[in-house]
């Protein structure tokens, strides 16, 4: 039954899902699935597999829950086949609970105490809305001074607390109940009285009210952010009047006095009982629909991130830029080993000479291909320092996002890596190698510190790792990774391997240097046959003996290429650098039971272009000269500018003045735009015109209406 819901629900074949299931059991990676089990899935892709798993997880919670009631019905002796029916035929959580909700160990409740009082016959009565019969004489036999009962009224009010613990517990009744509460609740936010001041953030939602339905998700997770920091006030409900009409219409059937005395307990049962828990439910799935779409947003920007263009394999100078504790200088060799550093002071103006000095001896000495200035405090300034020193046009200045370079300077890898250097010069280190191969750099950090995302600390934490680590996984063996120069961090991202393997992998290439091949991989300790199936064709070895341990192609298919060159009468290393040779191949040729034609177009592909980068050729980027701070900036001015992240309401751009502005979505296009990141993504080069400049708040309204786009580059 799940793999056929699953099925059904992500419009695949039982199959494919059942096949995915096996491989994930049997310990796959999705990439690795992905990649390398494409005859199984019928080239299923990353995200359709990894819907698969997640969706297998959610099953199976709603399994346990359904197993662990269903112990303590029996436990109870309260388990009947109807109810285990009703349980069985449940396919979500909120189905099961409601089916439950009748038999759920409760606290001691007003219709609890009721029936302690001998009242729910005179409920059952009453409930029957006889037109005959008279509901004050009816109570008269259930007043005792014994009980509890002092009037006829006290047994009446009794007895509407137990027909309201039966309207709310009615699955029939909750069901729509539940569904028009998702469609007609609005969401109501005022500020809370004194706190005006305080939550000025917030000031857009102190006195708002929409649809809750139709609430963007990050206005939600805004104003739930704003109600528990204690700003504002959260009502999240229909108009109460036509919730209780639409219940009176099912449960009142006349207009009898005992019909009257059933819509009372209809009133008191959704303003007590149903409302406050439908809420809650709401609450919880629009949090749940507002976590899913900041989610995705973060996890799309967050790749967009990685797979930036890498400068690659070049020397580098790198600056961390200050004013008053001056500019951390470093030299880099192509692979990012550290050289030399230094600190200078171009903002001093006693100083200045010495800085120009000091760098132009530094490019004579150590010869770097582009030169790294982190974005940050001083970072324009630093620029402008550096051009005027016309160190030639074959050396690049590259302003580097340094998000997150600071966590890294402070973290138990920077010091495991530099342990006799202090904070400034790791923080150097990491935007020089930001500019090189910003992957390897980035997957030292953890994702949520990079700054990308849209409320990610209001999301389900949980939810957010997944999502990262997969895409973190993805960008990762999407690249490959070099096996004799990776770090410990970015090999525990490839397929198969993990933090433990990862660091098992460092210490063997310390002790016998570097990898000669790929099955070498089989003596570090611990890295079993599964775990070298997983990573190997994931692993680059740059020079190796056989050519395609730089390849993609997996090892396992190794046999299939060495026939293909026999039967051209040539070397693997002619059949990869001959494109004559490669045409007169005829994939059908080779087919087999465990090889079929996805997997042989791959490997042809694979041949052409040996270990190919996935990622745009870098090509440098300038900000616009005299702009550096945002007292430069005035109404009408266009700017490039570099995208530094997209939300669902627009895009943040950052024009070199150390405050990004905001494209808000009706700015991006000039047609209508329904999804940002359809039109912008982050690390994209844009230009922009300024619409307004808030100097005090600190904000830039920015547009790309009406403004030729694919500048800035040079």
């Amino acid at each position: 039954m799940t793999l056929s819901q699953i099925a059904s629900e992500q419009k695949l074949s039982v199959q494919q899902v059942r096949a995915v299931a096996r491989l994930l059991d049997e310990g796959g990676s999705v990439p690795f699935i992905a990649r390398y089990r494409k005859e199984a899935t019928g080239s299923l892709d990353e995200l359709q597999i990894a819907a698969i798993r997640d969706r297998r997880l959610q099953l199976a919670e709603l399994e346990q829950r359904r197993a662990a009631i269903c112990k303590s019905l029996e436990e109870r002796d309260l388990l009947t086949p109807e109810l285990q029916h009703g349980m069985a035929n449940a396919l979500t959580l909120t189905e099961l609970e409601d089916v439950y909700l009748p038999y759920r160990p409760k606290r001691r409740t007003r219709g609890q105490i009721a029936r302690e009082k001998g009242l729910e016959p005179l409920a059952q009565k009453v409930w029957g809305q006889d037109r005959q019969m008279d509901p004050d004489r009816e109570a008269r036999p259930y007043v005792s001074a014994e009980q509890g009962v002092s009037t006829a009224e006290e047994a009446l009010a009794g007895a509407r607390d137990i027909m309201a613990e039966w309207i709310n517990e009615d699955a029939a009744l909750r069901a729509p109940l539940r569904d028009r509460f998702a469609r007609g609740a609005l969401v109501s936010s005022h500020v809370v009285k004194g706190q005006e001041e305080a939550g000025a953030k917030f000031r857009d939602y102190f006195d708002w009210q929409e649809t809750a339905g139709r609430a963007p998700g990050h206005r939600l997770l805004a104003m739930f952010r704003g109600e528990n920091e204690g700003v504002l006030k959260l009502h999240l409900r229909p108009p109460q009047e036509e919730m209780i009409e639409f219940l009176e219409r099912r449960v009142v059937v006349n207009a009898s006095a005992c019909a009257r005395q059933v819509a009372q307990a209809v009133a008191d049962a959704y303003k007590r009982l149903l409302a406050p828990s439908l809420e809650t439910e709401l609450r919880g799935a629009l949090k749940k629909q507002a976590d899913a779409e900041a989610i995705v947003v973060f996890a799309g920007n967050l790749r967009e991130l990685l797979m930036a263009s890498p400068l690659g394999r070049k020397a580098v100078l790198a600056i961390d830029p200050g004013f008053r504790t001056g500019c951390k200088v470093v030299c880099l060799d192509a692979q990012g080993k550290l050289l030399h550093h230094t600190v200078i002071f171009p903002e001093f103006p006693q100083k200045r000479e010495e800085a120009a000095r000091t760098v132009r001896e530094l490019c004579e000495n150590y010869a770097p291909q582009a030169i790294a200035v982190g974005n940050g405090t001083a970072g324009r300034e630093t620029e402008a320092f550096l051009k005027e020193l016309k160190l030639g046009s074959q050396l690049p200045i590259v302003m580097v996002n340094e998000s997150g370079a600071s966590i890294y300077s402070a973290s138990s890898s920077a010091h495991e890596e530099f342990p006799d250097y202090d904070l400034t010069v790791r923080g150097a280190v990491s935007i020089g190698r930001r500019l090189m191969d910003p992957l390897a750099e980035l997957v030292k950090l953890d994702p949520k510190s990079i700054g990308v995302g849209q409320y990610q600390h209001d999301v389900d934490q949980a939810l957010l790792k997944q999502a990262l680590d997969d895409v973190v996984m993805s960008c990762v063996n999407a690249v490959g990774v070099e096996l004799n120069s990776a770090s410990r961090q970015l090999l525990a991202y490839v397929s198969g391997i993990g933090p433990a393997l990862a660091a098992n992998i460092v210490a063997y290439r310390e002790e016998q240097g570097a990898f000669k091949s790929r099955s070498e991989l089989k003596k570090v300790p611990r890295l079993g046959a599964k775990a070298f199936e997983q990573c190997a064709g994931f692993m680059r070895i740059r020079d190796a003996r056989n050519p395609l341990d730089a390849s993609a192609v997996h090892p396992e298919s190794y046999c299939v290429v060495k026939q293909m060159a026999a039967d051209l009468d040539c070397t693997v290393a002619d059949l990869m650098s001959r494109d004559d040779l490669r045409r007169r191949i005829d994939p059908s040729n080779y087919l087999s039971e465990s090889i079929g034609l996805p997997t042989l177009n791959d490997i042809l592909a694979e041949l052409a272009k040996p270990g190919r980068d996935p990622r745009q050729q870098f090509e440098a980027f300038s900000f616009a000269e005299g702009v550096n701070s945002i007292d430069d900036l005035v109404p009408g001015l266009e700017l490039p500018g570099v995208v530094t992240n997209v939300t669902n309401f627009g895009a943040f751009v950052d024009v070199g003045v150390h405050q990004d502005g905001l494209v808000h979505i009706s700015q991006l296009a000039d047609c209508f735009v329904n999804n940002p990141s359809d039109i912008v993504k982050v690390q994209q080069r844009v230009r922009v015109t300024v619409l307004e400049v808030d100097a005090q708040r600190r904000r830039i309204s920015l547009s790309m209406r009406g403004v030729p786009q694919g500048g800035g580059e040079t």
